[in-house]
């Protein structure tokens, strides 16, 4: 598992079981699994059915992200640095780091 005071590269594995983390979090709070199933158009039982996609975890993280406050709060629960939710994130499908130059 990922040291969570380390921020250097997280490998996928890591990635996917932070995420996933992150979805059971997510989805412990009513307000915060209506508003991640809004913003992804997923249903609860597409969410249920596909919960261990790359790609779904990735959407759970791009969620978490979309507010200072649900970082903070998530991290603060698992006892992670701030920085691991966006280092996961670029470890997952469509997380990767584009450089323009």
């Amino acid at each position: 598992m990922h040291n969570p005071k380390d921020n250097s590269k997280i490998g996928r594995e890591s990635a996917e079981t932070i995420a996933a983390q992150a979805l059971a979090w997510v989805a412990g709070d009513p307000e915060r699994i209506n508003g991640f199933l809004t913003l992804s158009g997923l249903s609860p039982g597409e969410l249920m059915a596909q919960a261990a996609d790359p790609r779904i975890l990735g959407a759970v993280l791009d969620f978490l992200m979309t507010e200072d406050r649900l970082v903070m709060a998530f991290c603060d629960e698992v006892g992670l640095a701030y920085t691991v939710p966006q280092a996961a994130r670029a470890a997952l499908p469509g997380g990767e780091v584009w450089h323009w130059t």
